[in-house]
Protein backbone atom coordinates (compact mmCIF):
# COMPACT_ATOMS: atom_id res chain seq x y z
CA UNK A 1 0.00 0.00 0.00
CA UNK A 2 2.85 2.45 0.50
CA UNK A 3 4.07 2.30 -3.24
CA UNK A 4 0.44 3.21 -4.53
CA UNK A 5 1.07 7.39 -4.11
CA UNK A 6 3.99 6.14 -5.80
CA UNK A 7 2.61 4.26 -8.63
CA UNK A 8 0.13 6.27 -9.44
CA UNK A 9 2.86 10.03 -10.05
CA UNK A 10 4.19 7.12 -12.53
CA UNK A 11 0.97 6.49 -13.89
CA UNK A 12 0.49 10.22 -14.28
CA UNK A 13 3.72 11.08 -15.65
CA UNK A 14 3.11 8.48 -18.59
CA UNK A 15 0.27 9.81 -19.47
CA UNK A 16 1.13 13.65 -19.43
CA UNK A 17 3.18 15.14 -21.84
CA UNK A 18 6.73 15.42 -20.73
CA UNK A 19 10.59 17.16 -21.67
CA UNK A 20 10.53 14.65 -24.22
CA UNK A 21 7.28 14.60 -25.66
CA UNK A 22 3.83 14.64 -26.02
CA UNK A 23 1.92 11.58 -23.60
CA UNK A 24 2.69 8.08 -24.50
CA UNK A 25 -0.02 5.60 -26.33
CA UNK A 26 -1.56 3.19 -23.93
CA UNK A 27 -2.18 -0.40 -25.21
CA UNK A 28 -1.47 -2.44 -28.17
CA UNK A 29 -3.74 -1.59 -30.71
CA UNK A 30 -3.10 1.98 -30.02
CA UNK A 31 0.57 1.27 -30.43
CA UNK A 32 0.59 -0.78 -33.26
CA UNK A 33 -1.88 2.26 -35.46
CA UNK A 34 0.50 5.03 -34.13
CA UNK A 35 3.76 3.01 -35.56
CA UNK A 36 2.02 2.56 -38.97
CA UNK A 37 0.83 6.29 -39.20
CA UNK A 38 3.85 7.19 -39.01
CA UNK A 39 5.52 4.69 -40.90
CA UNK A 40 3.39 6.57 -43.78
CA UNK A 41 6.17 9.30 -43.83
CA UNK A 42 8.99 7.60 -44.42
CA UNK A 43 7.14 5.29 -47.09
CA UNK A 44 6.00 8.49 -48.78
CA UNK A 45 9.20 10.02 -49.19
CA UNK A 46 10.16 6.80 -50.52
CA UNK A 47 8.33 8.05 -53.90
CA UNK A 48 10.45 11.50 -54.18
CA UNK A 49 12.78 9.57 -57.00
CA UNK A 50 10.09 8.42 -58.84
CA UNK A 51 8.04 11.65 -58.72
CA UNK A 52 11.30 13.24 -59.63
CA UNK A 53 12.49 11.78 -62.78
CA UNK A 54 8.83 10.79 -64.12
CA UNK A 55 6.91 14.42 -63.22
CA UNK A 56 9.46 16.91 -62.64
CA UNK A 57 11.71 19.02 -64.85
CA UNK A 58 15.64 17.78 -65.12
CA UNK A 59 17.79 20.21 -62.97
CA UNK A 60 16.27 21.78 -60.64
CA UNK A 61 16.55 19.94 -57.46
CA UNK A 62 16.51 22.60 -54.96
CA UNK A 63 13.70 24.02 -56.33
CA UNK A 64 11.89 20.76 -55.78
CA UNK A 65 13.01 21.10 -52.17
CA UNK A 66 11.80 24.56 -51.29
CA UNK A 67 8.30 23.41 -53.06
CA UNK A 68 8.21 20.39 -50.69
CA UNK A 69 8.98 22.43 -47.84
CA UNK A 70 8.07 25.77 -47.91
CA UNK A 71 4.46 26.55 -49.19
CA UNK A 72 3.21 23.10 -46.52
CA UNK A 73 5.48 25.01 -43.97
CA UNK A 74 3.27 28.89 -44.32
CA UNK A 75 0.00 26.75 -44.81
CA UNK A 76 0.67 25.24 -41.25
CA UNK A 77 1.32 28.21 -40.23
CA UNK A 78 -1.85 29.88 -41.45
CA UNK A 79 -3.92 26.66 -40.48
CA UNK A 80 -2.06 26.33 -36.77
CA UNK A 81 -2.04 30.02 -36.36
CA UNK A 82 0.57 29.45 -33.65
CA UNK A 83 4.09 31.00 -33.65
CA UNK A 84 6.78 30.31 -31.50
CA UNK A 85 7.69 31.54 -28.49
CA UNK A 86 10.93 32.46 -26.26
CA UNK A 87 13.78 29.67 -27.12
CA UNK A 88 11.40 28.05 -29.50
CA UNK A 89 12.08 30.88 -32.28
CA UNK A 90 15.72 29.08 -32.18
CA UNK A 91 15.19 25.72 -31.56
CA UNK A 92 12.64 25.46 -34.53
CA UNK A 93 15.62 27.39 -36.75
CA UNK A 94 17.64 24.40 -35.42
CA UNK A 95 15.98 21.49 -36.40
CA UNK A 96 14.47 23.11 -39.57
CA UNK A 97 18.25 23.59 -40.69
CA UNK A 98 18.61 20.23 -39.35
CA UNK A 99 15.62 17.83 -40.18
CA UNK A 100 14.52 20.37 -43.37
CA UNK A 101 17.27 22.16 -44.94
CA UNK A 102 20.61 20.86 -44.74
CA UNK A 103 19.33 17.60 -44.97
CA UNK A 104 18.04 17.95 -49.08
CA UNK A 105 20.77 19.89 -49.58
CA UNK A 106 23.64 17.92 -48.28
CA UNK A 107 21.39 14.68 -50.18
CA UNK A 108 21.57 16.46 -53.41
CA UNK A 109 25.01 16.88 -53.67
CA UNK A 110 25.57 12.84 -52.38
CA UNK A 111 22.43 11.96 -55.32
CA UNK A 112 24.75 14.23 -57.49
CA UNK A 113 27.92 12.14 -56.89
CA UNK A 114 26.75 9.05 -56.02
CA UNK A 115 24.95 6.27 -57.73
CA UNK A 116 21.07 6.05 -56.51
CA UNK A 117 21.73 3.17 -54.73
CA UNK A 118 25.12 3.67 -52.34
CA UNK A 119 23.22 7.29 -51.64
CA UNK A 120 20.46 5.19 -50.51
CA UNK A 121 22.51 2.84 -49.24
CA UNK A 122 24.52 5.37 -46.99
CA UNK A 123 20.62 6.89 -45.80
CA UNK A 124 20.31 3.33 -44.50
CA UNK A 125 22.77 3.97 -41.23
CA UNK A 126 20.67 6.67 -40.20
CA UNK A 127 18.96 4.55 -37.48
CA UNK A 128 22.56 3.09 -36.20
CA UNK A 129 23.64 7.23 -35.93
CA UNK A 130 19.92 7.79 -34.05
CA UNK A 131 20.38 5.13 -31.12
CA UNK A 132 23.96 6.10 -30.69
CA UNK A 133 22.93 10.37 -30.25
CA UNK A 134 19.69 8.83 -28.06
CA UNK A 135 22.68 7.57 -25.55
CA UNK A 136 24.60 10.94 -25.21
CA UNK A 137 21.36 13.56 -25.55
CA UNK A 138 18.80 11.60 -24.17
CA UNK A 139 21.42 9.56 -21.69
CA UNK A 140 19.60 6.38 -22.41
CA UNK A 141 21.48 3.08 -22.71
CA UNK A 142 22.84 1.62 -25.33
CA UNK A 143 20.45 -0.67 -26.82
CA UNK A 144 22.27 -3.33 -28.07
CA UNK A 145 19.33 -4.85 -29.76
CA UNK A 146 18.06 -1.73 -31.82
CA UNK A 147 21.80 -0.93 -32.83
CA UNK A 148 21.96 -4.88 -33.97
CA UNK A 149 19.22 -4.29 -35.90
CA UNK A 150 20.14 -1.13 -37.66
CA UNK A 151 22.98 -2.93 -39.19
CA UNK A 152 21.24 -5.60 -40.14
CA UNK A 153 18.36 -3.26 -41.89
CA UNK A 154 21.59 -1.46 -43.40
CA UNK A 155 22.85 -4.52 -44.69
CA UNK A 156 19.43 -5.62 -46.09
CA UNK A 157 18.95 -2.18 -47.92
CA UNK A 158 22.00 -2.66 -49.30
CA UNK A 159 21.59 -5.73 -50.79
CA UNK A 160 18.22 -4.55 -52.48
CA UNK A 161 19.86 -1.12 -53.87
CA UNK A 162 23.36 -1.42 -54.13
CA UNK A 163 24.58 -2.74 -57.65
CA UNK A 164 27.79 -4.89 -58.35
CA UNK A 165 29.30 -1.68 -60.29
CA UNK A 166 28.68 1.00 -57.48
CA UNK A 167 31.28 3.14 -58.13
CA UNK A 168 32.16 5.67 -54.79
CA UNK A 169 33.09 9.10 -54.44
CA UNK A 170 35.00 10.88 -51.88
CA UNK A 171 32.98 14.08 -51.44
CA UNK A 172 29.70 12.37 -52.52
CA UNK A 173 30.23 9.84 -49.42
CA UNK A 174 30.54 12.65 -47.00
CA UNK A 175 27.50 14.55 -48.18
CA UNK A 176 25.38 11.30 -47.52
CA UNK A 177 26.97 10.54 -43.85
CA UNK A 178 26.60 14.36 -43.22
CA UNK A 179 22.71 13.74 -44.64
CA UNK A 180 21.99 11.17 -42.71
CA UNK A 181 23.70 12.12 -39.67
CA UNK A 182 22.34 15.88 -39.96
CA UNK A 183 18.14 13.84 -39.92
CA UNK A 184 19.35 11.46 -36.96
CA UNK A 185 20.04 14.43 -34.87
CA UNK A 186 17.41 16.19 -35.83
CA UNK A 187 15.11 13.28 -34.95
CA UNK A 188 16.85 13.02 -31.20
CA UNK A 189 16.88 16.93 -30.40
CA UNK A 190 12.78 16.81 -31.88
CA UNK A 191 12.58 13.89 -28.95
CA UNK A 192 14.85 15.72 -26.20
CA UNK A 193 12.79 19.30 -26.72
CA UNK A 194 9.44 18.08 -27.09
CA UNK A 195 7.13 20.51 -28.14
CA UNK A 196 5.38 23.58 -25.76
CA UNK A 197 2.60 23.01 -23.87
CA UNK A 198 -0.30 23.77 -26.05
CA UNK A 199 0.85 23.33 -29.15
CA UNK A 200 0.53 19.97 -31.70
CA UNK A 201 2.31 18.38 -34.50
CA UNK A 202 1.05 20.65 -37.14
CA UNK A 203 2.00 23.55 -35.61
CA UNK A 204 5.58 22.27 -35.28
CA UNK A 205 5.57 20.52 -38.52
CA UNK A 206 4.86 24.02 -39.61
CA UNK A 207 7.76 26.19 -37.90
CA UNK A 208 10.06 23.42 -39.17
CA UNK A 209 9.27 23.24 -42.39
CA UNK A 210 9.36 26.83 -42.54
CA UNK A 211 12.64 27.31 -41.22
CA UNK A 212 14.03 24.34 -43.77
CA UNK A 213 12.28 26.44 -46.60
CA UNK A 214 13.69 29.46 -45.36
CA UNK A 215 16.93 27.79 -45.74
CA UNK A 216 17.08 26.48 -49.20
CA UNK A 217 15.68 29.54 -50.61
CA UNK A 218 18.96 31.28 -50.64
CA UNK A 219 20.22 28.19 -51.91
CA UNK A 220 18.44 27.65 -54.84
CA UNK A 221 18.27 31.47 -56.02
CA UNK A 222 22.50 30.49 -55.85
CA UNK A 223 22.58 27.72 -57.55
CA UNK A 224 19.70 27.37 -60.06
CA UNK A 225 18.68 30.62 -60.17
CA UNK A 226 15.02 30.97 -62.03
CA UNK A 227 12.75 28.36 -61.24
CA UNK A 228 11.65 26.07 -63.72
CA UNK A 229 8.80 26.41 -66.43
CA UNK A 230 5.88 24.38 -65.05
CA UNK A 231 3.65 22.06 -67.09
CA UNK A 232 0.87 19.71 -65.84
CA UNK A 233 3.07 17.25 -64.73
CA UNK A 234 5.09 18.84 -62.81
CA UNK A 235 2.17 20.63 -61.59
CA UNK A 236 1.13 17.34 -60.25
CA UNK A 237 4.63 16.24 -59.00
CA UNK A 238 5.21 19.21 -56.58
CA UNK A 239 1.62 19.22 -55.52
CA UNK A 240 2.56 15.76 -54.46
CA UNK A 241 5.65 16.52 -52.73
CA UNK A 242 4.24 19.39 -51.00
CA UNK A 243 1.21 17.61 -49.87
CA UNK A 244 2.10 14.27 -49.18
CA UNK A 245 5.89 14.18 -48.84
CA UNK A 246 5.56 17.72 -47.31
CA UNK A 247 3.30 18.55 -44.52
CA UNK A 248 1.18 15.47 -44.22
CA UNK A 249 4.31 13.27 -43.59
CA UNK A 250 6.24 15.62 -41.55
CA UNK A 251 3.01 15.89 -39.06
CA UNK A 252 2.47 12.31 -38.73
CA UNK A 253 6.39 12.39 -38.31
CA UNK A 254 6.72 14.78 -35.29
CA UNK A 255 3.46 13.42 -33.84
CA UNK A 256 5.03 9.56 -33.73
CA UNK A 257 8.82 10.95 -32.55
CA UNK A 258 6.88 12.47 -29.40
CA UNK A 259 5.26 9.38 -28.50
CA UNK A 260 7.69 6.31 -29.68
CA UNK A 261 11.10 5.79 -28.47
CA UNK A 262 13.06 7.75 -30.60
CA UNK A 263 15.38 4.48 -31.70
CA UNK A 264 12.15 3.37 -32.73
CA UNK A 265 11.04 5.62 -34.86
CA UNK A 266 14.18 5.91 -36.40
CA UNK A 267 14.02 2.24 -37.37
CA UNK A 268 11.03 3.15 -39.96
CA UNK A 269 13.41 5.48 -42.01
CA UNK A 270 14.30 2.16 -44.04
CA UNK A 271 11.09 1.97 -45.49
CA UNK A 272 11.83 5.45 -47.48
CA UNK A 273 14.83 2.85 -49.62
CA UNK A 274 12.50 0.29 -49.81
CA UNK A 275 9.82 2.36 -51.06
CA UNK A 276 11.41 3.27 -53.53
CA UNK A 277 13.86 0.35 -54.81
CA UNK A 278 10.08 -1.43 -54.84
CA UNK A 279 8.50 1.51 -57.24
CA UNK A 280 11.63 1.72 -59.69
CA UNK A 281 11.07 -2.16 -60.00
CA UNK A 282 7.56 -1.99 -60.67
CA UNK A 283 7.88 0.83 -62.74
CA UNK A 284 10.69 -0.95 -64.80
CA UNK A 285 8.92 -4.10 -65.26
CA UNK A 286 11.47 -5.66 -63.40
CA UNK A 287 11.46 -8.65 -61.05
CA UNK A 288 13.92 -8.69 -57.70
CA UNK A 289 16.49 -11.49 -58.05
CA UNK A 290 16.88 -13.75 -54.94
CA UNK A 291 19.58 -11.61 -53.20
CA UNK A 292 17.30 -8.30 -53.66
CA UNK A 293 14.64 -10.32 -52.10
CA UNK A 294 16.61 -12.04 -49.21
CA UNK A 295 17.86 -8.45 -48.66
CA UNK A 296 14.24 -7.00 -48.60
CA UNK A 297 13.26 -9.13 -46.13
CA UNK A 298 16.00 -8.56 -43.82
CA UNK A 299 15.27 -5.18 -43.62
CA UNK A 300 11.52 -5.62 -42.86
CA UNK A 301 12.71 -7.94 -39.92
CA UNK A 302 15.04 -5.25 -39.08
CA UNK A 303 12.85 -2.37 -39.40
CA UNK A 304 9.95 -4.65 -37.15
CA UNK A 305 12.16 -6.35 -34.60
CA UNK A 306 13.74 -2.61 -33.67
CA UNK A 307 9.83 -1.27 -32.62
CA UNK A 308 10.67 -3.10 -29.18
CA UNK A 309 13.65 -3.99 -27.23
CA UNK A 310 13.56 -6.67 -25.14
CA UNK A 311 16.30 -5.35 -22.85
CA UNK A 312 14.15 -2.12 -21.94
CA UNK A 313 12.42 -1.65 -18.39
CA UNK A 314 9.94 1.67 -19.24
CA UNK A 315 8.00 1.43 -15.79
CA UNK A 316 11.30 0.59 -13.89
CA UNK A 317 12.99 3.72 -15.67
CA UNK A 318 9.87 5.59 -14.78
CA UNK A 319 9.48 5.03 -11.26
CA UNK A 320 13.45 5.80 -10.67
CA UNK A 321 12.82 9.29 -12.29
CA UNK A 322 9.88 9.88 -9.68
CA UNK A 323 12.04 8.75 -7.03
CA UNK A 324 14.48 11.53 -7.43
Amino acid sequence: MSNSPQREKVREHVRAPGPHGAGRTRGAGGAVALIAATALAPASWGTTYAVTTELLPPGHPLFAAVMRSLPGGLLLLLLTRVLPRGAWWWKSAVLGALNIGAVYALLFVAAELLPGGVAGTLAAIQPIMVALLAVAVLRERVSVWRIGWGIAGAVGVGLVILGPGARLDGVGVLAGLAGAGSMALGIVLTKHWGRPAGVGPGALAGWQLTAGGLVLLPLMVLFEGAPPRLDGAAVTGYLWLGTVGGFIAHVLWFRGIGRLPVTATGMLVLLSPLVAALIGALMLGEAFTPGQLAGFGLALVALLAGQSDPGQRPVAREVRNVRR
